[in-house]
């Protein structure tokens, strides 16, 4: 399987939904998200709000003049933490998707969510809603480092659930993991790893911490405070070998990586995420949430607000961004290396004009010379080493594409 594979008109025709239910028992000291702790009418409010935006989908649509594909066959429920909401919520909100699209029988569905925090009535009403995949926050094995950015789990917990989970019946089970937290070592995240390959899980994600302004711990780090265990947090260089230990253990262990963050067999990669990265259209409702439609001629990407008071206020004013050729041009590139099948040169040059291509092929041979991508097969592809400083080579590879 591979992106031009997988980029055909079928893959135009069909949609994919992002649902944010921005609601958490506790905030993690390390999120920068959209999301919080909030009061139960505060989250019914909501949902009404989203289901009145689900709605109005074809209108939005409409006004901005782009596509909107009634076929979906993907559907992800992202936070905050999703599994808190009540059983009838979940309802409302897949009443709503129902009406007004035509979900595959055979879509993939995601419901996020953290451990212990997903009621047996909840997870029996999201698994007869068609819920097939849970991803679990897990983000450490490691009852420290848990403790330390406010996760209640420990490890036991999340064990547990994982089995609970699975004997419930759910097709796949992934979670999350975070390399640099607090008090982070060695031992311990070769641990996290060990643990996570040996309990049955389908799909893992890697994340290196995140240390900027929109999150207390970023803050107090930035800030050389103590507080949030700031101090305990790795260095760069030592989440960078974290990173390195995961992309060489994990594919040795059942988990191929496919993506720069994710790890899995081809059966349980996540077909949602793959539409990010291969510029298919999907349709982001609820707070912060995020889209991308495709136009007759190119494409154009809008966004809810990230506030509670704006979001579903007097229309809920949407951030939007006209996509261009060249800006095109520049997503074909950045997204579809961070996956690890990387971009056919051939078809970039089918694609687009020689005076974005040109330049760009220049830029990869310098970049293929310092070891930080490869050619293989007419495909350009990331290394490890480029993949640690993706951003920088990302930026290199566009320098000269002709604004």
């Amino acid at each position: 399987m591979t992106a031009d594979s997988l980029r055909t008109s079928s893959l135009d025709s069909t949609l994919g939904i992002y649902v944010s239910v921005p609601f958490c028992r506790a905030k993690c000291s390390f999120c920068n998200f959209a999301s919080g702790v909030s009061s139960s009418a505060t989250i019914e409010s909501y949902v009404t709000r989203l289901c009145a935006e689900i709605d109005s989908a074809a209108a939005t649509a409409e006004s901005l003049n782009a596509k909107l594909p009634r076929a979906v066959d993907t559907v992800y429920f992202g936070g905050g933490t999703p599994s808190l909401l009540e059983p009838a919520q979940l309802r409302r909100i897949f009443r709503a998707l129902y009406k007004n699209f035509e979900i595959a029988s055979d879509a993939e569905i995601t419901l996020e969510a953290a451990p212990g925090q997903i009621a047996d009535a909840v997870l029996a009403e999201a698994q007869l809603l068609g819920v097939n995949r849970i991803s679990l926050g897990v983000q450490s094995f490691v009852d420290r480092e848990t403790a330390a950015v406010g996760r209640s789990h420990t490890e036991r917990e999340c064990i547990r659930e994982i089995v609970r989970l699975q004997s419930a019946g759910v097709a796949d089970v992934g979670a999350d993991l975070i390399a640099g937290l607090p008090y982070q070592t060695t031992a311990s995240w070769q641990h996290s790893l060990e643990v996570a390959t040996s309990i049955g899980l389908k799909h893992l994600s890697i994340y290196m911490l995140e240390i900027d302004e929109d999150s207390r711990l970023g803050r107090e780090v930035m800030a050389g405070g103590l507080r949030f265990h700031a101090n305990g947090v790795a260095a760069d260089d030592s989440s960078a070998e974290f990173y390195e230990t995961a992309c060489e253990w994990l594919p040795r262990h059942g988990f191929p990586q496919y993506e720069i963050s994710n790890f899995a067999a081809i059966p349980h990669q996540s077909r949602h995420n793959r539409k990010y990265w291969l510029r298919a259209p999907y349709f982001g409702f609820g707070l912060d949430a995020h889209s991308m439609l495709l136009r007759e001629n190119g494409a154009v990407r809008f966004a809810n607000p990230d506030e509670h008071s704006q979001y579903g206020a007097g229309g809920s004013p949407l951030v939007l961004i006209d996509i261009s050729e060249r800006e095109a041009f520049e997503e074909t590139i950045f997204l579809g290396l961070r996956m690890n099948e990387g971009i056919c040169r051939s078809q970039l040059r089918r694609n687009f004009p020689g005076e974005f291509v040109v330049p760009t092929e220049d830029a990869a041979r310098e970049l293929i010379r310092d070891g930080l991508m490869i050619e293989r097969d007419d495909r350009w592809q990331l290394t490890l080493r480029g993949r640690l400083i993706s951003n920088d080579v990302f930026t290199n590879l566009l320098l000269g594409v002709a604004v």
